[in-house]
């Protein structure tokens, strides 16, 4: 059982949270965490990948010098594609299908929950007794976060209706938000710290606890 403590927005701590690993996949599994971070990586590319025929190529199409007594080589214009800055050969385009890769859902899940194993294990986590802000306040955000040793990037995950906090952390620098129902292992390992209050950390944890029997119930039957 991992202990994660719980603090107060002072930085004291509170409270702890009993946690099973088996419910987060047990160990970390490093394979399918650079598995699902690759996926999720490639499938974010624009697919602006391509090149330039010599029709694409912006020139003149004059002559650069006479066919004969020059000396020289016999040349046509500037963009042929055996010539410097010319185009290429055989045009090619590579879109954002080109791109993608699906993971099947049961590994993509299995990732997120493992990537917040890693954190854990890690000590990177930051759980708060409750992100309760009366409006929306960078500086009381950055406060709280700095009392329980936050230096680096962090990714702040909480439920929907927290409007306030969202809004509190989304300015600060270095800080990314985003709802607890959509944490994923890429999120996750692009930060160094997880802010998360004690009822969203519960919430996804009982998501996996469901997920881990739904599991357990398919593989009996």
């Amino acid at each position: 059982m991992i202990e994660l403590p719980i603090y107060d927005s002072n930085g004291k701590k509170v409270d702890s949270l009993q946690i099973d690993e088996a419910t987060l996949g047990g160990q970390v599994r490093y394979a399918l965490l650079k598995q699902a971070y690759v996926i999720t990586h490639g499938n974010q590319r624009q697919g602006s990948a391509r090149t330039k025929s010599r029709g694409d190529i912006e020139g003149s199409t004059r002559k650069l010098y006479k066919q004969k007594g020059t000396g020289n080589a016999r040349a046509g214009a500037a963009r042929t594609p055996i010539r410097k800055g010319g185009g290429v050969t055989f045009k090619k385009e590579r879109t954002r299908e080109d791109f993608r890769t699906e993971l099947p859902k049961k590994m993509r899940r299995l990732a997120n929950r493992n990537a917040l194993l890693a954190k854990l294990i890690d000590g990177e986590v930051k759980c708060f007794k409750a992100l309760d802000f009366k409006e929306p306040k960078s500086a009381a955000f950055a406060k709280m976060m700095a009392a329980v040793g936050i230096d680096r990037t962090c990714l702040v995950a909480t439920d929907g209706k927290n409007r306030n906090a969202l809004l509190s952390a989304r300015n600060l620098d270095h800080v990314d938000v985003c709802r607890i129902d959509q944490l994923n292992a890429f999120d996750l390992l692009n930060h160094r710290y997880l802010v998360v209050d004690k009822a969203a950390l519960e919430s996804f944890l009982n998501e996996s606890c469901f997920a881990v029997a739904e599991g357990a119930k398919k593989e009996v039957a």
